[in-house]
């Protein structure tokens, strides 16, 4: 999705084995609002598992990073969105980019998951397993579908979960304000992701709690307060920085 719209920007970002669908909503809605809106489908996603194997988080930022300076030369000011992997996305741009205005992070993903986890995922490789269980369509509301892979490419995985754990060092570079929006359950991200963010980043942080929802909650429960208010967060970011 793109769309050109007014001198401000915003690039939304979606989550690992997704697809745009799961953040067309909020995106929509940032066009609604006047902004021009770029929401880039990832490489190796929404095609097929065979596509999503070969690919690592060099090839997910290097995409990420050019959607953004291709936005940031056409706009004044630009904002990032991003849901699970793209809010790990969202906070890697953030600090090799401190011109970005504000970060909206929606059950992001900031540090590596552990060694139990990683040490599993090198069995399983051993083994001659190259994927799992999909982790997609984490969502409170029946019959809502992410439109995810099914499964979860492991080479990939652990390609996140790296970079994820650098990310996480360098959280004290991010000086723009935040918005926060963590699920209370959700099983795929730990809450202790945000409470990460919310110690780490340097920036004003708003953290806000959905009640309703699990971790896609850009197509939950909570869907239209999470439009809401990252609309209403952006416009507020936007207008402090003119001021």
């Amino acid at each position: 999705m793109s769309v050109v719209g007014g001198s401000d920007g915003a690039l939304v970002l979606h989550g690992f084995t997704g697809n745009p669908f799961s953040m067309r909503g909020i995106a929509e809605q940032l066009v609604v609002a006047g902004l021009s809106v770029e929401l880039p489908l990832l490489p190796g996603h929404g095609t097929s598992m065979e596509d999503m194997l070969a690919t690592r988080w060099s090839d997910w930022s290097a995409a990420v990073d050019a959607a953004y300076v291709d936005l940031a030369a056409r706009c004044d000011r630009v904002v990032v969105v991003g849901l699970s992997m793209g809010g790990t996305l969202a906070c890697w741009l953030a600090e090799g980019h401190p011109e970005i205005s504000g970060l909206v992070l929606i059950n992001p993903l900031v540090e590596s998951p552990g060694t139990e986890l990683t040490a599993a995922i090198d069995e399983m490789l051993q083994a001659g397993a190259e994927i799992a269980p999909g982790i997609g369509s984490d969502i409170a509301m029946p019959d809502a579908q992410e439109l995810s892979y099914d499964a979860t490419p492991l080479r990939s995985a652990l390609s996140l979960f790296a970079a994820a754990a650098e990310v996480a060092t360098r959280l004290v570079d991010i000086r723009c304000p935040v918005l926060l929006l963590s699920s209370r359950e959700d099983h795929v991200v730990p809450g202790s992701n945000g409470d990460r963010v919310l110690e780490s980043v340097v920036g004003p942080v708003e953290r806000v709690w959905l009640e309703r929802s699990y971790h896609v909650a850009t197509l939950d429960f909570d869907r239209d307060e999470v439009e809401a208010r990252t609309v209403g967060f952006v416009g507020s970011v936007l207008a402090g920085v003119r001021e």
